[in-house]
């Protein structure tokens, strides 16, 4: 069998991240990352309603989120910005306890308007133009940055996708492990007879220890999912849904990994998204109960982590003839966390006119996500610019004063 079949039988490279020789800066210690990529491109104004924008209501006859204190209204954040009603149990106490800040007209440069160039781009962190490496993605190479190679001890920053396959955005020079935890995600490919007759093949050898290594971590992800399992037969929490698989995320980065990537499907709302109930409302309010799952989970360890939400895109500012939205261009990230300077809506903005939108249809990108991220990063990790621009070529951070 040769290695690269093994890696894949295990499960996307769940080997080489122990057996890295890495040192991480003393800030990765206590700090924890997790980004969440929601596919699709997800109608940002929907999430964070534009109430002061007249124009907002005038292009969304039909789907638009009404202003606060009206039926189905917005939850007020602002005088300018309102909340999808339905994550008024979840996401507005985080909000109220600043601990959840959003950033609106954020996103890329890329125009493509393709959900997959653009998740491409987005997770290669690379400038526009020229040859992309597919071999390295940003999240890959801010690991790399914290964890140099400095000889044979142990690195200290462990990072986990929670996906069925290892994303682009974490493919790169530090093999890094993967495994979902979605419900039905523990049973494996490689049975316990297969897993000895492996072991055995590389007994002796230089990837002994890996292997090894590698098989008890899906183990003890596979323990952790029962026992929950056994929970729930108690009329304990719910494994169905992204909840489940958040608080999961959750039980394993506050002890074993310090950096995470989950993605979550089902934003292309072309036909019938709704408004403060439909679809995409269901969405939003099972995407809002994980997060704060995840936040009442982690414990403790939430003062020390920063989550951060983002999307390839967002969607068309006017409606279309179908009651959706189309691909548009800048979207709103979310940046959540114990210690995070939130209660506010954060970054460069500007009123929401016929006049300011782009290309007369959708959301400016007035924050490049690079920008936005590697000054996160810059905060949270004490990376210097060159550091940086090693995780971002090309770019300079921004400091939203988010951490």
């Amino acid at each position: 069998m040769l290695r690269r079949h093994l890696l894949q039988a295990l499960g996307a490279s769940a080997l080489g991240a122990i057996n890295a020789s890495v040192l991480a800066a003393p800030q990765t210690q206590d700090t924890r990352f997790l980004l969440v990529f929601l596919r699709g491109g997800y109608d940002c104004a929907s999430l964070l309603v534009p109430t002061a924008s007249s124009y907002y209501y005038e292009t969304r006859p039909n789907i638009a989120i009404a202003r606060p204190g009206q039926d189905g209204g917005a939850l007020e954040l602002s005088a300018d910005w309102g909340l999808h009603p339905t994550l008024a149990p979840s996401l507005l106490p985080l909000y109220q306890n600043r601990q959840l800040a959003f950033i609106p007209f954020a996103g890329t440069d890329d125009l493509s308007r393709s959900h997959f160039d653009t998740q491409d781009s987005m997770e290669l962190g690379q400038p526009l133009g020229g040859r992309r490496d597919f071999r390295s993605g940003f999240l890959n190479r801010l690991v790399a940055e914290l964890n140099p190679r400095t000889g044979n001890t142990a690195a200290t920053l462990q990072p986990m996708a929670f996906t069925s396959t290892l994303p682009l955005v974490l493919r790169g020079t530090v093999d890094v492990p993967n495994t979902a935890l979605s419900a039905g995600a523990g049973r494996s490919g490689v049975d316990a007879r297969q897993a000895e007759l492996i072991e055995s093949m590389y007994r002796g050898t230089a990837l002994a220890t890996p292997v090894n290594e590698g098989f008890a971590t899906r183990s003890e992800v596979a323990r952790a999912m029962q026992g929950e399992m056994e929970a729930a037969s108690r009329n304990a929490l719910s494994t169905k849904g992204f909840e489940g698989t958040a608080r999961r995320m959750a039980k394993l980065m506050q002890t074993r990994y310090q950096l995470g990537f989950v993605d979550v499907g089902g934003w292309d709302t072309h036909v019938a998204q709704g408004a403060a109930t439909g679809p995409l409302a269901n969405r939003f309010e099972e995407l809002g109960r994980g997060l704060a799952g995840f936040a009442d989970e982690m414990g403790p360890a939430w003062k020390s982590t920063v989550v951060v939400v983002v999307s390839e895109f967002g969607r068309t500012f006017r409606e279309n003839g179908n009651r959706g939205t189309d691909h548009g261009h800048g979207t709103v990230f979310w940046v959540l966390g114990g210690g995070v300077g939130g209660g506010r809506i954060a970054g460069e903005q500007q009123a929401l006119t016929a006049s300011t939108l782009f290309q007369n249809r959708d959301y400016p990108v007035l924050n490049d996500y690079r920008s936005v991220l590697g000054g996160l990063f810059a905060q949270m990790y004490g990376l210097n610019a060159a550091a940086v621009a090693r995780v971002f070529p090309g770019t300079k951070g921004a400091d939203l004063r988010l951490v």
